[in-house]
């Protein structure tokens, strides 16, 4: 399946250049769905050299034309979408309509970049004195390294590549091993649609090394990676060496909060939504279920209900609402959590092993907790699985601290029909995004990321460029 990619670079595809593969597995059925390139250092370097070529090219190429390109991708993406989408199933294991929305959410962020290429404002500032001009510029930052997990390949692709791009940057994106094909068949959608050659490279590999010699090289001006807090710090401190800019988007834990006055219907399929998209493994999902204690006992009954009626199957098949897990350590991971959590006095109300019927593949049903303490492991360890953890509370005040005592503040729900508790709760909640009434929180238009150990800088929206560029303030005088 990866023969007709490699590694790219300088606007060609080509094998490694020791030859070497890694093996990619389908976690659906443990069948090897072919060989991938395994880059060397020395493809490391020529990517390198490469994008330091092709940023020269890129930042001199006019917005309108850039953004011309850039929309082209996204639309060539909507076409393809049936192709992007079944590597993303066949890689990751969620389910065939939902890896198509991701596609078509990847496809929305080229298409807002497009946009956001023309409008790189500049400012002319008021002088103090008469005989000169204060003007700032917004000028490209320099190559940029994009270093994106597993678990969404096309949407966290999408907001590196893209951004980069309208800003005026090179770019070198390291998918996972993983999920290599999907974001080799997007970095070819740009080859397709007239990106010059040297703009968007790919590294396909160990990550570890791979980006352990991007930080280190001088060419690289700036980091983006998605992944976890442990990973996410040990590249800030390489970064360190270098003053390299960094946007880190990293591990969440999300409370989802039911105040009293919320309606409970809507509020368990909205949870239902957020939890079990690509099967918890989702940095957003909802892992801190509280709710109100007048109306816990309803919400969670309903809950069960509504999962109880998940089909967990293979993505492929039409009428799978739950995938795999994507790897055999992350199934592993979740089966110890849930252990540890029996063990700390949780009682199991639905699931707690893997479904019967499953002789291959990385599959465990949706299990819900109750009699859930918050000082259980599973409050304080990102799950990222499809683990439920039930509590209740009593008052507004108590709710929000419980739900700020984490280091991590990446996103939180709440469900109420009072606009007062709405918004305070919105105010109050230590997170970089709240999302009322609705499980959807990353929008091509809207800027995502954390606060505290989740994170800085903001991939989407307008602030995303932001990130991308460096500001040049010049003091003119114009008489000689």
């Amino acid at each position: 399946m990866y023969e007709k990619f490699g590694q790219f670079i300088d606007g060609n595809w080509s094998p490694s250049s020791n030859n070497e593969t890694y093996e990619v597995l389908n976690p659906a059925t443990e069948e090897i769905l072919g060989n991938a390139s395994k880059a060397s250092s020395a493809d490391v370097e020529r990517a390198l050299n490469s994008a330091e070529k092709g940023l020269q090219v890129w930042k001199k190429t006019p917005p309108w034309q850039r953004a011309y390109i850039i929309r082209k991708i996204a639309d060539k993406m909507r076409e393809k979408s049936d192709i992007l989408a079944r590597w993303m199933t066949l890689e990751v294991g969620k389910p065939l309509a939902e890896a198509k929305g991701e596609v078509a959410g990847a496809a929305d962020i080229f298409e807002w970049n497009a946009e956001e290429t023309k409008r790189i404002y500049g400012q002319t500032v008021e002088s103090r004195f008469q005989d000169t001009r204060v003007h700032v510029y917004y000028q490209p930052v320099g190559v940029v390294a994009a270093l994106t997990p597993w678990n969404f390949p096309a949407v966290l692709s999408a907001r590196k590549i893209s951004t980069a791009l309208a800003a005026g940057c090179s770019v070198i994106i390291k998918p996972d091993v993983i999920t290599p094909g999907v974001v080799m068949e997007m970095v070819d959608i740009c080859r397709e649609c007239g990106v010059p050659p040297g703009v968007v490279n790919l590294l396909s590999g160990d990550p570890p090394s791979i980006a352990q010699q991007l930080i280190a090289s001088d060419i690289v001006k700036k980091i983006s990676i998605t992944g976890s807090v442990r990973v996410g710090k040990l590249i800030l401190k390489q970064a360190a060496d270098k003053v390299q800019r960094v946007t880190m988007e990293l591990s969440g834990h999300s409370p989802f909060i039911v105040f009293d006055d919320a309606d409970i219907k809507k509020a368990a399929d909205m949870a239902i939504a957020a939890k079990f998209r690509n099967n918890g493994q989702v940095c957003i999902s909802p892992n801190r279920f509280y709710i109100h204690e007048k109306k816990k006992d309803e919400f969670v009954n309903l809950f069960v209900e509504k999962t109880k009626k998940l089909k967990i199957g293979n993505g492929m098949d039409s009428d799978t609402h739950l995938g795999p897990l994507t790897t055999e350590k992350r199934l592993n991971e979740v089966e110890e959590l849930v252990e540890k959590t029996k063990q700390e006095g949780a009682k199991v109300l639905l699931g707690g092993k893997r479904p019967a019927g499953f002789n291959k593949g990385f599959f465990y049903e949706p299990t819900i907790f109750d009699d859930v303490k918050d000082d259980f492991t599973i409050m304080k360890e990102e799950p990222f699985g499809p683990l439920v953890p039930m509590l209740s509370f009593k008052s507004f005040d108590e709710v929000i601290k419980r739900a700020n005592n984490h280091e991590l503040g990446l996103c939180s729900y709440v469900c109420t029909n009072s606009m007062e508790k709405a918004h305070l709760a919105s105010e109050q909640l230590e997170t970089g995004s709240v999302a009322v009434n609705t499980g959807v929180v990353a929008i091509a238009e809207a800027p995502f990321g954390g606060i505290k150990q989740s994170g800085y800088g903001r991939e989407g929206g307008s602030n995303a460029i932001k990130d991308y560029l460096n500001v040049k303030y010049t003091h003119l005088g114009i008489k000689g």
